[in-house]
């Protein structure tokens, strides 16, 4: 089967829109990713998904730190934006929770330590221990398709 049938195939299961990031010295570093789960309870335990080829993969190594922020339904130029498909530069106005920049008004913002690094075909599979996360209401940004899509 060829890569786009693939990826079609994989659109076709319906998710939320995370940005992931970390920082390095003082310089704040994020991407989109879809490719998001709860794995353990007990210990609290998330995953994503980071491409190799990634900017951020090397700086979530080093770091051995990330934080996810899941978006809400407004939040769509910033899911665009950290999946490049906005291309000026924007100076985002990052919140920090627990030590890490996160985007304000997320559904929620968790933050994570490096529990374990899978190398799973060309991607990097982060098991991220949850050291803290809060939460508010309101409805998810949901991807079906290759579209952004609302609840409403």
């Amino acid at each position: 089967m060829d890569d786009r049938l693939f990826r079609t195939a994989m659109g076709k299961f319906a998710t939320g829109i995370t940005v992931i990031t970390t920082k390095k010295d003082e310089d704040i570093y994020g991407m989109t990713a879809n490719a998001f789960v709860s794995v353990s309870l007990n210990p609290k335990l998330v995953l994503v998904s980071i491409g190799e080829k990634a900017t951020i993969n090397p700086l979530i190594k080093e770091a051995g730190t990330f934080a996810v922020s899941i978006l809400n339904e407004d939040q769509e130029e910033f899911s665009a934006y950290f999946a490049g498909q906005i291309k000026e530069e924007r100076n985002i106005d990052f919140d920090t929770f627990n030590g890490m920049p996160v985007l304000k008004d997320s559904l929620a913002n968790i933050t994570c330590k490096v529990h374990q690094t899978v190398i799973a075909g060309d991607h990097t599979l982060y098991i991220g221990e949850v050291t803290d996360l809060r939460m508010q209401d309101g409805d998810p940004l949901l991807y079906f398709g290759g579209k952004y899509k609302k609840l409403n």
